[in-house]
């Protein structure tokens, strides 16, 4: 059985008689032109341009293994640069790996895209070794990152128990893969917790500076009267759970031996304070000079951890800044857990 391209795979030019013949593993011969196959595929050039044993005008290339249709679709990609979505439903496994074979990247890269959205239990492992195969990067990853989501449902699959059987090198590659992911997802979990915490500790800077310097509902100054602000606060979300600590801390009888934790909470927080104030003749948060005092004194022995919280929060002074809008929409999160901090 014979066939023709449709003349409009080749943009409705003018072309001469096809003098190549290709033939698919099921019989099929579909009639084709060199100058069209040599400007797509290398490969294709190099098998059209090899020396014949038999002079013959028209020259016939094998394409087995893959389905008629397939190399039909295939042959349209090398004329038209174009594949319709229905093909790529039906064959994009087999252009993928036609496009490999033959070099022919914009396919390949085609299809790949293709194959990533379309992902599914039961697909997804032949996909990865596909993708494996074929040297397409970009599927290999998607398709781990498949696996990584969805990894319990596909342990369940044939596939998977098929995999185990015939390629364990592939199912340790897989499951080294799933752990790396998770160490990087616990890792990145934990950053981001961090990261949130010296938010809070920052946060709770400007507060303390804030109460200490203007007065807010019922704490202020020495020389201002607070009393005139009775409603909340409107600039600080965990500005009442702060006036709270700091009365607390002003009338505790267990601070003076060191035994009331809220206590050592508040003097962690006017240490750390001081650590980050550069103006602290001006400054009128309490200690925040006698503890500056002390860090001079006593430099070489300072808490290399301590130096880092500090580092860290300043940091996460100046990205909060930057970030305003993403900080006003964590805020409700951030309250609650600021407010657990200080009770």
């Amino acid at each position: 059985m014979e066939e023709k391209l449709n003349p409009q795979f080749s943009g409705n030019r003018e072309l001469a008689e096809p003098n190549v013949q290709i033939i698919t593993s099921g019989g099929l011969r579909i009639s084709a032109h060199s100058h069209i196959l040599v400007s797509a595929s290398p490969v294709l050039e190099s098998m059209i341009e090899r020396p014949q044993k038999h002079r013959s005008s028209q020259r016939n290339i094998p394409i087995p293994g893959v389905p008629c249709d397939a190399v039909s679709a295939f042959l349209q990609f090398l004329y038209s640069s174009k594949c319709s979505e229905e093909q790529m439903e039906k064959y994009g496994i087999h252009l993928l790996a036609l496009s490999h074979v033959y070099l022919v990247p914009q396919l390949k890269q085609r299809c790949a895209t293709g194959l990533s959205g379309k992902l599914t239990m039961d697909n997804v492992l032949d996909v990865l070794q596909l993708a494996r195969l074929c040297d397409a990067p970009d599927l290999y990853l998607k398709c781990m990152k498949f696996l990584f989501c969805n990894f319990k449902a596909v342990e369940q699959t044939e596939g998977w128990k098929f995999l185990q059987n015939h390629d364990p090198w592939l199912e340790l590659e897989i499951l080294q893969f799933i752990d790396e992911a998770e160490k990087r997802k616990k890792r990145t979990r934990r950053k981001k917790e961090e990261q949130n915490l010296y938010l809070q500790l920052s946060e709770a800077m400007d507060c303390l500076e804030h109460i200490c310097t203007e007065g807010c509902t019922s704490v202020g100054p020495y020389d201002m009267d607070p009393s005139k602000n009775k409603g909340p606060c409107s600039k600080f979300s965990t500005c009442h759970g702060l006036q709270l600590l700091i009365k607390h801390f002003a009338a505790c009888k267990k601070r003076v031996n060191g035994g009331c934790l809220r206590c050592k909470r508040m003097w962690q927080l006017l240490r750390l304070h001081s650590s980050i104030c550069d103006q602290p003749d001006e400054c009128r948060v309490p200690l925040c000079r006698q503890f500056k005092l002390k860090i001079q004194q006593n430099r070489q022995g300072d808490d290399s951890r301590w130096r880092l919280l500090v580092k860290k929060v300043v940091s996460a002074k100046t990205i909060s800044s930057l970030s305003l809008p993403k900080r006003k929409r964590e805020e409700e999160s951030r309250i609650t857990r600021m407010r657990i901090y200080l009770e």
